[in-house]
């Protein structure tokens, strides 16, 4: 049995939850067990030796972590963790530096991390370097952020298999936000009409971007993906050293508030389609990519353009893509999809379960 614990479980961790509670009632299961054992948010948590009933998970908030349930306090939740018999996995579903300061004392208890928090790996690379080195052995403890990078997509994976086999990764370059995708798949195509304004904000209304939309547009969420694809190539590179195109206007950068800057949006709109015209006049259209220059050196998050019959210009929707150049890939192994999403990001972090219950001996049987 693989034990699972979930700080956090809100959105992404609910989405986990509901697929480990099918999984409980699979035939997989039996070769496979991997069950929830511990909740925690920020007020309170509960953890148990055995696991946690299907029917109790299915209504956590009330019959879990409800009124009588213990005060959040992180510290004994992972000592109550590290005493509980057999392998077991904290998985972090918030996005907190804090939390993920923590990983490498969990290690240090024998329990292994799952996440898709990218502060850990893309943070001070003395904290990266750390997790590295307890994580390093064997016999484990382990960690695995497959969903760090483009959600359920093998981004990782391929990465780790690449570097492990002896390639030489030349370059990595993606479009790895699903709403500077989804803003500039509408926004920058042959014929296409709206203003840059009105993408924004009917993105915005269809849920793809952050609460405020300078949060997408400023790079940083970018940033640290390549940041971590970087370091996992082996770079010593971090947000702090990567030149970012910011493109938020810098009049809006310091705006109060979300609703303003979506008021004022409009102001720039001729900026924009300048841009467009420009790229679109060169038979080309503009994307927002994020670039790992292994070998030139010059790794780089930007607003850039891309030729027509690019890959990335045919790019559709809120999808993410990722071109791996390498030596033994001179023309680029490229891996595309739904790269946001509860319910994709919790298929990543389950199959990064399934790894460490295979590697630590909690399956009887691959499948």
């Amino acid at each position: 049995m693989l034990n699972v614990a979930i700080v956090g479980p809100g959105l992404v961790g609910g989405a986990l939850a509901e697929q480990l509670i099918a999984h409980a009632q699979s035939p997989r299961f039996a070769s496979l067990p991997i069950a929830i054992v511990g909740l925690i948010n920020s007020k309170k948590m509960a953890v148990s030796p055995t696991p946690f009933a299907s029917a109790d998970l299915a209504d956590w908030k009330a019959r879990i972590l409800g009124t009588s349930a213990a005060a959040a306090d992180l510290a004994q939740f992972a000592d109550s963790l590290a005493s509980i018999k057999g392998p077991t996995a904290v998985v972090d579903c918030t996005s907190s530096d804090a939390i993920a300061d923590l990983y490498p004392s969990w290690l240090s208890k024998g329990l292994h991390v799952v996440t898709p928090n990218k502060k850990a790996f893309s943070n001070d690379i003395a904290l990266f370097r750390k997790i590295q080195e307890l994580s390093s052995s064997p016999q484990g403890p382990s960690v695995y952020h497959e969903a760090t990078v483009g959600a359920g997509l093998p981004v990782l994976s391929t990465l780790n298999d690449l570097v492990r086999t002896g390639d030489r990764i030349v370059k990595i370059e993606g479009i790895f936000s699903g709403t500077l995708s989804y803003l500039f798949n509408n926004f920058s195509v042959p014929g296409a009409t709206q203003l840059f304004s009105e993408c924004v904000s009917v993105a915005k209304a269809s849920g793809y971007t952050e609460p405020d939309p300078r949060d997408d547009l400023n790079g940083m969420d970018v940033a640290r993906k390549v940041t971590i694809l970087g370091r996992v190539a082996g770079l010593d590179i971090g947000t702090d050293t990567l030149p970012v195109e910011n493109i938020v206007p810098e009049a809006l950068r310091g705006v109060a508030t979300a609703e303003e800057f979506m008021s004022r949006l409009p102001e720039f709109d001729d900026h924009f389609k300048k841009l467009n015209a420009e790229a679109l006049a060169a038979g080309s259209v503009l994307r927002y990519v994020g670039m790992v220059d292994a070998a030139g050196g010059q790794s780089s998050v930007k607003l850039a353009r891309y030729p027509l019959d690019h890959p990335f210009a045919s790019l559709k929707g809120s999808d993410n893509i990722i071109a791996f150049t390498t030596e033994r890939f001179p023309n680029p192994l490229i891996i595309q999809g739904a790269g946001a999403g509860a319910a994709v990001t919790a298929f990543g972090i389950f199959a990064d379960l399934i790894k460490v219950a295979e590697r630590f001996g909690a399956a009887s049987a691959k499948i």
